[in-house]
């Protein structure tokens, strides 16, 4: 479910709203407590006001006697706990609960009084919270006919203001404002939902069921979608990938059908001239022995015997090439053992260093000793190698050093062999790179284009690899990798060796 875009947005829209929230309501119920407090107090106060000013008038004409009876009245209003006065020390003096009268004021408004705070709200039995505010009654020159001029303070009035209804309001406010809270957030999270449902989800899943189709090779696809917004852009955008993919589709279904025509008639020419090559290449055969007769029968003198010399090389070049093309045509198919290719390096380089152009190229072998059998057909290898040496010479018109070197790498859980064949010559041009493999493809006066066509022809029926780099500084280098023997090739060698 979480894997969802839509499921993922709502999920952390609702949680963000609901956390945003449930803070505004946290607060806004504490502001609207402190509220509730301070207007208690307020209360409190303009009452404790009201109750010193009538005290005051009443000592003031000398009647005594009404203090008690203000206080009694004030204390009937169902909101007071008790309204009292009592002495610095701590002895009520006068109360509205004449039962108090007395006797030792209670400890909670004693140290009220005693503290520098101007209200405290504590727990008082059978009554609950209670808001309880003392008002200190100075010695003023008025009172001093009564009390003396020694005392500052004759007396403390203390007002015990009951939080029971305040509480209530608040409670019965704090409950409104939360189930408020709750509905709106639940509004807003159903509608947050039902808006993305409709406008992200639903056409997020139809291009997904649109792309499946795609994916199974429909490429008449449209979505129709109305808005400008992103989700109309995107729809936009698969829609003109699609007949994109639909053009590019019908120009790879005409190029393919090209190329299999074209193919056919590749091979059909190939056909025809492997036919030719091997009707070529007995007439050829008899040529050069008839030419070869002729020659040895003329005069060493006979200006004629060049002549005929250079007519029998034609026609081994000739027969070479027709060699080429018929190999290239239908190449004999290895005949795979487990080899020494150091061995067969260092026999093809002896061999090739009898040709003429080696004259002034320094040879470098740096052959490793440890590395283990190749699976591949010794004779064929020979053949690979002889083709690329004699290339790296002909490179190197000028002189210069053939470097071959010997290693093992790791590729896909196999071992195989690398071998490096490097020259020093001018290198090959980018554009020229890109074409050596093709067959009939040569820049040579003297070439075919077949070799090194033959040569990636026979390291793929090896199941390896052959690379080329060059760079006009550094030369080129032509890396191949074959797999090296290992248990199973060993295992099949031997079952060959007993059935013969």
């Amino acid at each position: 479910m979480f894997k969802s875009l839509t499921t993922r947005i709502i999920i952390t829209t609702i949680t963000l709203l609901v956390s945003g929230i449930y803070c505004y309501t946290f607060f806004n119920v504490r502001q609207q407590q402190s509220q509730f407090i301070g207007m208690a107090r307020e209360n409190t106060e303009l009452l404790l006001h009201t109750i010193e000013s009538s005290i005051f008038h009443a000592m003031h004409m000398g009647n005594v006697q009404d203090v008690g009876s203000i206080l009694a009245m004030v204390g009937q209003h169902n909101q007071l706990v008790g309204v009292r006065i009592f002495h610095p020390q701590g002895m009520v003096l006068r109360s509205s609960n004449p039962s108090e009268v007395g006797q030792s004021v209670r400890p909670n408004d004693y140290a009220l009084y005693q503290s520098t705070k101007p209200f405290e709200i504590f727990q008082l039995p059978l009554h609950g919270e209670v808001l309880s505010m003392v008002k200190p009654i100075y010695n003023e020159p008025a009172c001093h006919a009564c009390h003396g001029s020694k005392a500052r303070v004759i007396g403390v009035l203390n007002v015990n203001y009951s939080l029971n209804r305040t509480k209530m309001q608040m409670v019965q406010s704090s409950r409104i404002f939360v189930i408020s809270s709750i509905a709106i957030t639940a509004f807003l999270a159903i509608t947050i939902s039902l808006i993305l449902f409709k406008f992200m989800k639903r056409p997020l899943d139809r291009i997904t069921e649109e792309m499946l189709r795609v994916e199974n090779g429909h490429l008449d696809v449209h979505i129709e979608y109305c808005g400008k917004d992103e989700i109309g852009r995107l729809t936009s955008s698969f829609n003109s990938m699609v007949d994109r993919l639909a053009a590019a589709k019908e120009e790879l279904e005409q190029l393919h059908f090209q190329q299999l025509e074209r193919a056919d008639r590749l091979a059909s020419i190939g056909e025809m001239a492997a036919g030719i090559a091997h009707e070529v290449k007995n007439p050829l055969a008899g040529i050069s022995a008839a030419v070869t007769i002729i020659k040895d029968d003329l005069d060493s003198t006979d200006p004629r015997g060049e002549i005929l010399g250079e007519v029998i090389q034609q026609v081994q070049r000739l027969d070479k090439t027709v060699n080429d093309l018929l190999f290239f045509g239908k190449p004999s198919l290895p005949e795979l053992t487990c080899i020494d290719i150091n061995d067969v390096i260092a026999k093809t380089v002896k061999f090739a260093s009898q040709h003429r152009s080696v004259m002034h190229v320094e040879k470098k072998l740096l052959l490793a000793p440890l590395i283990p059998p190749v699976f591949a057909d010794s004779k064929q290898m020979q053949q690979v190698f002889l083709n690329l040496i004699l290339n790296a010479f002909q490179a190197m018109v000028g002189g210069g050093t053939l470097s071959i070197t010997t290693g093992c790498v790791f590729r896909e859980e196999r071992e195989y062999v690398r071998i490096e064949v490097a020259d020093t010559g001018t290198g090959i041009p980018a554009p020229i790179l890109e074409k050596i493999f093709t067959p009939f493809y040569t820049t040579k006066a003297q070439g075919t284009g077949l070799g090194l066509a033959i040569c990636s022809k026979l390291i793929h029926l090896h199941n390896g690899e052959l690379t080329v780099t060059s760079d006009d500084s550094t030369g080129t280098t032509f890396t191949i990798e074959l797999p090296a023997c290992n248990v199973c090739d060993i295992e099949r060698e031997m079952n060959k060796e007993i059935a013969a």
